[in-house]
């Protein structure tokens, strides 16, 4: 719920409910997030619509908590002791936790096959899968599974992001025959590096019937850790006859945005 939601749901509410009092601080803190160079008293009580000494009470008490603090411009923002607790407890949960949202969100306007995997030396390893609940046939891939990362698309945009010129593919390939699961892979070293770098002027890597006959993917990175460096990648992945590789592409904003977290409509 938005700050603003938060704050006409308390408006709404019997002004002498306790259920008032914190809606009001919620939507404080909600708003104050919003704003990482700060907001004064008189912003933040046009933002959540309430009175300023109502508004100045939730400010108090959020500052004892440690959750909102005065920076030297005397304006309002999120509190150490907040970040602190977010933080801690985003990096204590696992990747499957995190991710799970992401492929419901993906499995639900796709109806196919939604991976998050991650890069393992020569291979992709699957973390989380999700399939769809019915009317779709399920793929064989497990999570803990692997495959050979140039044949997949989730293995080529994260090797797209870690190989960035040819020699760094050439040592990645090394002696190795680059296995070729269909006649649709990828077979040498100057094939892999085009399509990485095609990858990366793109922002995203297919697997047009590579790694197995009849499914193909589109795949993006996913920063669940962080900003800027990823932290796997996440794909959907689906029957070439039910959902064409150009149906998934021309939908690509969208799938950008779910697995940023966004909604993407």
């Amino acid at each position: 719920m938005s700050s603003q939601n938060v704050a006409e749901s308390a408006i709404d509410a019997d002004a002498g409910s306790r259920l008032v009092g914190s809606d009001r601080v919620l939507a404080v803190l909600a708003e104050l997030a919003r704003h990482p160079d700060g907001i004064g008293l008189e912003e933040m009580a046009r933002a959540v619509a309430s009175p300023k000494p109502t508004v100045h009470r939730a400010l108090a008490a959020l500052r004892r908590a440690g959750f909102a603090a005065q920076n030297d411009h005397g304006r309002y923002v999120l509190g150490d002791e907040f970040l602190r607790m977010a933080f801690a407890h985003h990096e204590a949960r696992p990747d499957h936790v995190r991710v799970a949202p992401v492929l419901k969100a993906l499995c639900d306007r796709y109806g196919e096959t939604i991976h998050y995997a991650v890069l393992d030396g020569t291979s992709v390893v699957y973390r989380s899968k999700l399939d769809p609940s019915a009317g779709a046939v399920r793929l064989t891939s497990v999570v803990g599974g692997r495959n050979p990362a140039h044949c997949t698309a989730v293995g080529k945009v994260l090797l797209a992001e870690a190989l960035r010129d040819e020699d760094a593919v050439r040592a990645w390939v090394g002696n190795r025959t680059l296995e070729r699961p269909t006649e649709r892979s990828i077979g040498t070293i100057e094939e892999l590096h085009a399509e990485l770098v095609r990858i990366r002027e793109q922002g995203y890597a297919v697997d047009d019937q590579e790694n197995e006959p009849g499914v193909n993917c589109v795949a993006v990175l996913a920063f669940l850790t962080s900003p800027t460096v990823p932290s796997g990648a996440i794909s959907v992945s689906g029957l070439a006859y039910r959902t064409p590789l150009r149906t998934l592409i021309d939908d690509l904003a969208a799938i950008h945005a779910i697995a940023s977290g966004e909604d993407p409509s």
